[in-house]
């Protein structure tokens, strides 16, 4: 076992993998924050603790965590129809087979409702095969790939978009990865009655002292927001600057990989649910320990999970994030819920320990595979 957290971080720093990097680390009331290298490839700043990243897909534990708070108000509930706030959705069709032509298809045999949604079992998203002509037209119209947020169409004409897809599968029958969380950031939206950033800076945000989290990253702020990269032939490519995409509030805000973040802002939303959605030092609670208990427990069946191994590993989805319920590493620990982000990010909690582990990097990820770093550090979060 490395002797310290910065151990871990700095040789993939040192070898060139990567700028720069933040590591956290929390374990009861230690917290070991690292932080290690560059911002950007130049080394024109260095990474502080309060570097903002690109958390791309570690945004879906926070939609669903919105959509739970608008279901204890009574404006959703679980079983409903997402008919009537999203009524492109009410009239689905579903391709004959995953590998039909996208003309090849049948009446959906029931109406999505927002437990699908929450389980990503709508019928939408990615299975392990990319090549599927279904699959195909969310990366062509839909923009399902790496984020690109000043690249997609506002709500209501992404959602319309959508509607001419057809489903992959019926609803509730198989595990898809990514666009549910794109849907239910417009379903918050539509059922709430503001745009998803106001919303989640009203009701999450503020209340949980989340002051760099968002879909853009305020000019006076910038000088803490890190470059992002992918790995290329000649070694790290720019990918999108300081003052780039994410300097502008977009049209069309991901709920599946949208936001920027700090390690202390996500840390304030994982001591959030480690504490069964109480808020710190007594100031209420954003949700009901069942709320958290529902988003942190594996929905899946054992099929399910299966055809989901690219990306889950063996391991289990409640809403927003994986749980794991088998121990295939050291690191997994059965309830531990979380996700990783294809900008480089990982963020999980341990509820029976009270850990929570975060890596926040800029440098894209070559697929689902978490790369060699993440394991590491799993693997010293973990204490193995």
């Amino acid at each position: 076992m490395s002797s310290s957290l910065r151990d871990i971080l700095e040789p993939y720093v040192d070898g060139g993998a990567l700028p720069g990097a933040v590591g956290l680390v929390a374990r009861g009331g230690r917290v070991e924050v690292e932080a290690v290298g560059s911002a950007d490839r130049e080394g024109t700043a260095p990474m502080v603790a309060d570097s903002i990243f690109r958390i791309a897909s570690l945004t879906k534990p926070v939609i669903a965590a919105a959509v739970m708070m608008l279901v204890e108000e009574g404006l959703l509930a679980l079983d409903d129809e997402v008919a009537p706030w999203l009524p492109e959705l009410a009239s689905p069709v579903v391709v004959r087979t995953p590998a039909s032509p996208v003309d090849d298809v049948l009446p959906a045999v029931r109406p999505i409702t927002v437990f699908d949604l929450l389980s990503s079992r709508a019928g939408y998203g990615f299975p392990a095969d990319f090549s599927l002509p279904a699959v195909g037209l969310l990366f062509s119209e839909l923009l399902q790939g790496p984020p690109q947020p000043q690249h997609v169409v506002a709500p209501d004409v992404w959602m319309k978009k959508l509607s001419e897809i057809p489903l992959l599968y019926q609803p509730g029958e198989a595990w898809l990865y990514n666009t549910t969380s794109d849907i239910q950031g417009v379903l918050i939206a539509r059922a709430s009655g503001q745009s998803l950033p106001a919303f989640l800076a009203e009701r999450i945000f503020e209340p949980l002292g989340m002051p760099d989290t968002g879909f853009s990253v305020p000019a006076a702020d910038l000088g803490r927001f890190t470059g992002y990269y992918r790995t290329g032939d000649g070694g790290l490519e720019l990918v999108d600057a300081r003052e780039g995409q994410w300097s502008s509030v977009p049209a069309f805000p991901s709920g599946a990989g949208g936001l920027v973040s700090t390690a202390a802002d996500w840390h304030a939303f994982a001591r959030m649910l480690l504490a069964e959605g109480a808020v710190d030092g007594g100031r209420g609670r954003l949700l009901s320990a069942e709320s958290v208990r529902l988003m942190t427990t594996n929905c899946l069946t054992p099929v399910q999970m299966a055809a989901g191994e690219l990306f889950l590993e063996g391991q289990g989805w409640g809403f927003g994030g994986s749980v794991d319920v088998t121990p295939r590493d050291p690191w997994n620990v059965p309830g531990r819920y979380g996700w990783i982000g294809g900008t480089g990010t990982a963020a999980h909690i341990v509820p029976a320990t009270g850990t929570v582990s975060l890596l926040l990097t800029q440098v894209q990820l070559g697929g689902p595979t978490p790369p060699d770093l993440m394991r590491a550090f799993w693997r010293y979060a973990a204490g193995a």
